[in-house]
């Protein structure tokens, strides 16, 4: 019988009962999971995971300016100087009326936390007031010593929380007469610009310093990644006075409709950030960056030219952006004092990072206007800001320019070169990966398309129709994606522009095919043969932008349009459909003062902790000091959890980290989450199959050289001794009735494989699923992925691309249960049996793709080897060569085995693109 290490139980009949007993959750015997489950609990970001571990290296810098990412860095001489004290986000919240009687009661006006937690969640659940009142009219919630019990004083004593930037408004006159009066609501931007600043979520994260960012020691080769990296930023610094604080704002001023509540109804609001926070950080929706600073009001004209009305709400729009942004413009000229999240004071003077404002057509705005001689307030908000310039604010962005034209040209031209059944029959028949959505009806009908539906149908585009479009059409299109996936890479050189600008004149080259085919259609279904189409033309730019601002990556519109949710959308459903502009306000005003108020109570609870903890005492007898943040951690604000986090991804890097420093005997073995390079592996305790002979496996998973390919796999370990990078291929030695150590397997059906980002080894990607399961009712073949495998010792992925690796079907995971007194390196180790690809490094002319062929030995049969799980690299998407007819009886689950030729699809992910286009495209 077996005993467990880590509670002492027993009467177990083997090892595996033993590990999945403490694998249980509620078997009381989870001690050695404690690490884990606090790992889990906290981002991802805040992980601490070796570099080594990682097989990369930090951002830091040393003295000399050099990066141990190889950048040689100039940083701008003289920015940025602190003055003194200032508030922090505590002194701020302790600010407050109330914030006397938070010496004797931490949550006032709110009787406790519980009481506060039970009065958080009611306000935040979109409940109305009468059911609020029904849910407290309760019984068993009357029993609670609530301080409220009505929604009319629960509202009420939600107001008496801190406020944060308040709401303002003002009656806008107009020389033309509308249909209700125009009014304004807004708050002061330098409010909301100091919210962002002394924000604890944003500590240690603020970006100040203006920086060339060099690969070489000789400043040949200039790095673009965020808006301080860029060149504007330079020449910005350098005409503010010395030690001056360059603060960029980043603007969003753009219609969303809220017509399923309202009618016809839209909202203009208008949100603003800042630049200087990392674009990491910036765009994480739940770390709410995007402050609504003003709803701008949306009128009805009654001008009787019905021509002049889009103008008027143009006009109307700049002449509010000017009225509310006038204190960022004096900010710019003079400068401000303000403080960051330690409470340091600095001089800042704001500039324009990016804007994006609905009204994009300034040059029809001013035509207009001088038409009918609205002479009034005819000039864009930014006339008079200092270092706004339109063509370096006025940013590329990837959501609503790139995707979109993607969306609205590229695939209406494959459509349209394919056929509308033939290329949605071929995404019907893609097999459903894991994260992206498979369209079982096609594409062609489509009505409504996300962001991310745009993503994937971006990914598949190509190879889906590589057969069946004209090579001169596919040059073009295919030309157009690799643009879009290189201007998204978070790290771009001057290297990286050329070949941007490279791909995109393939494209220019390349169009004439498309309206010479007649694929470029527009209204009625009818040819057009010229290319007047604004978002392409606007890809001009994006070069240039990149070297101004930094990377376009920076400015998407994601974290917006999310905000419009949360700000907008939600609050209105809660309205009474009256004032709806006011009840926005209302409404967010609660929600800003319960989030500050949570944080702060969060942070002050905890320092109570702390101090309890270190100093063991009583709580009547605390000397608890509220304005003082000396005494509080360097990392605690950035540890806390604010509300509205996403749940964090599973670090397996971080846990495998935990495992290693486990005392022997307190954890199961071998470990099953583990590192090799940039690549982290975890199997699940639970077992597929807890122990099967190796026969039935070869004839359940149907491999009936598996016996034979485990023998030759032991003959290279007796050979080459264990950690031996076994290659795949080469002759079959061993017989199919060889003898083997061992008679039974224990086989799992899923494998965890985590990476980390391409140009960002610190940055922790969710782990992806492989699966490995055997025929069933569905999955008549089994479903098996594919993979990168190294194949060749002193190579590796992905820094070398596909230099010694190759790609191969894995068709069992499994680990041999031992005979008795049995020895070999491999006993405690998992392996895998593998049937691979060629490894041609020959591509498709028109697409660049690789095409794949399966390697069989003469007599037919697919070549296959056992290797071990730890030369497994990354998943990869390969798609079945659908030729210029696709095979009527492919589907998503017999594709794989039906056909005999595939694509290597590089778009499927961008951590594959990069690397593969390293190996294949320079």
């Amino acid at each position: 019988m077996f005993r467990c290490p880590s509670c002492g139980k027993g009467r177990f009949k083997d090892e595996v009962a033993v590990a999945c007993h403490m694998n249980q959750p509620r078997s009381g015997c989870n001690t050695w999971l404690h690490d884990i489950i606090w790992l889990d609990s906290v981002r991802t970001e805040s992980m601490d995971v070796d570099d080594e571990e990682l097989g990369g290296f930090t951002g830091s810098v040393n003295e000399e300016g050099i990066s141990p990412t190889r950048d040689f860095i100039d940083w701008f001489p003289g920015a940025s100087r602190t003055y003194g004290t200032g508030h922090t986000f505590l002194d701020i919240f302790n600010s407050d009326e109330n914030s006397v009687h938070c010496a004797t009661s931490l949550y006032y006006p709110f009787s406790g936390r519980k009481d506060w937690e039970l009065a958080s969640w009611q306000l935040h659940s979109g409940l109305s007031m009468g059911k609020i009142d029904s849910f407290l009219s309760l019984e068993i919630i009357q029993g609670l010593p609530l301080s409220f019990s009505s929604a009319k004083e629960l509202r009420g004593r939600a107001e008496m929380l801190p406020s944060g930037p308040r709401w303002m408004s003002q009656v806008i006159e107009t020389k033309h007469p509308t249909k209700s009066p125009v009014i304004l609501y807004w708050r002061d931007p330098l409010d909301c610009i100091s919210s962002l600043l002394n924000h604890p979520s944003f500590h240690d994260q603020l970006d100040f310093t203006p920086r060339k960012v060099y690969t070489t020691a000789q400043r040949l080769c200039c790095v673009y990644s965020e808006w301080m990296t860029g060149d504007n930023t330079w020449t910005m610094q350098s005409a503010l006075p010395r030690g001056a604080t360059l603060l960029g704002t980043i603007l969003s001023s753009d219609k969303t409709n809220i017509s399923m509540m309202m009618g016809d109804r839209v909202v203009h609001p208008l949100l603003i950030s800042l630049a200087n926070i990392p674009m990491s950080t910036r765009l994480k929706t739940s770390l709410n960056s995007f402050v609504l600073t003003a709803l701008l009001p949306m009128p009805k004209f009654l001008h009787k030219k019905k021509c002049m009305h889009g103008v008027l709400e143009d006009r109307l729009v700049h002449q509010c952006l000017d009225l509310v942004l006038e204190p960022l413009k004096r900010a710019a000229h003079e400068g401000i004092m303000l403080s960051d999240p330690v409470g340091s004071t600095t001089l800042a003077q704001i500039a324009t990072a990016h804007s994006k404002v609905d009204s994009n057509d300034i040059e029809a705005f001013f035509r207009e206007a001088q038409k009918f001689h609205l002479n009034g307030v005819d000039k864009p908000f930014w006339q008079d800001w200092l270092f706004a310039e339109p063509s370096h604010f006025l940013t590329p962005e990837n959501l609503h320019h790139l995707h979109r034209e993607f969306y609205d040209h590229d695939v209406k031209w494959i459509i349209c070169a394919v056929g509308e059944t033939e290329i949605d029959f071929r995404f019907s028949a893609l097999r459903p990966v894991m994260g992206f959505r498979h369209f079982h009806g096609g594409i062609s009908k489509l009505k409504q398309v996300t962001g991310r539906a745009q993503r994937d149908i971006q990914c598949s585009i190509i190879v889906v129709s590589a057969d069946a479009v004209p090579s001169a059409v596919m040059t073009a299109v295919r030309a157009l994606t690799d643009f879009r996936y290189l201007v998204q890479s978070p790290r771009i050189d001057d290297r990286d522009i050329e070949h941007i600008s490279t791909v995109l004149a393939k494209f220019h080259a390349n169009k004439h095919a498309i309206t010479a085919a007649g694929f470029h259609r527009g209204k009625g279904n009818k040819p057009i043969d010229n290319w007047y189409i604004p978002k392409i033309e606007l890809m001009q730019n994006i070069a240039p932008s990149i070297r101004n601002t930094g990377i376009t990556m920076q400015w998407s519109a994601d974290a917006t349009e999310h905000a419009h949710i949360t700000g907008i959308k939600d609050p209105t459903r809660s309205s009474n459909n009256n004032n709806y502009d006011s009840q926005i306000c209302r409404h967010l005003d609660c929600v800003d003062k319960c989030r500050h108020f949570d944080l702060a109570t969060s942070l002050l609870d905890l320092r109570l902790q702390t101090n309890l903890d270190q100093h063991h005492v009583d709580d009547d007898i605390i000397d608890f000091d509220v304005d003082d943040d000396d005494d509080l951690p360097a990392n605690l604000l950035s540890t806390v959890k604010s509300p509205g986090y996403a749940c964090p991804i599973t670090n397996y890097f971080a846990m495998a980290k935990v495992l290693q420093h486990r005392e022997v005997g307190t954890i199961p073995l071998p470990l099953r989450t583990f590192v090799v390079g940039r690549t982290a592996f975890h199997l699940a305790y639970s077992l597929s199959i807890r122990a099967i002979s190796i026969d039935d496996a070869a004839l359940k998973f149907g491999l009936p050289d598996l016996r034979s390919a485990f023998a030759d796999f032991l003959c290279r370990e007796d050979t080459h001794g264990y950690g031996h990078i076994h290659p795949l291929g080469g002759a079959r030695r061993a017989g199919s009735n060889a003898s083997l150590p061992f008679n039974e397997l224990q086989i799992w059906f899923k494998l965890q494989l985590q990476d980390t980002e391409f140009h960002d080894t610190t940055n922790v990607r969710p782990a992806q699923t492989l699966n490995c399961v055997p025929p069933s009712d569905i999955w008549t073949f089994g479903r098996y992925e594919t993979v990168i495998v190294n194949n060749e010792d002193g190579h590796s992925w992905p820094a070398d691309g596909l230099h010694g690796h190759v790609i191969a079907q894995i068709r069992l995971i499994f680990c041999p249960i031992r005979k008795m007194d049995t020895q070999g390196a491999w006993k405690d180790h998992f392996l895998t049996y593998v049937q691979h690809f060629n490894n041609s490094t020959e591509r498709e002319p028109a697409t660049h793709l690789h095409l794949l062929k399966r390697v069989k030995r003469s007599n037919g049969t697919r070549i296959d080897d056992v290797i071990p799980v730890t030369q497994l690299r990354a998943p990869v998407n390969v798609v079945p060569q659908f030729g210029a007819s696709a095979d009527p009886h492919l589907t998503q689950y017999n594709g794989m085995e039906h056909a005999s030729e595939f694509w290597l699809n590089k778009y499927w992910d961008k951590n594959t693109f990069y690397p593969l286009l390293m190996y294949f495209d320079l």
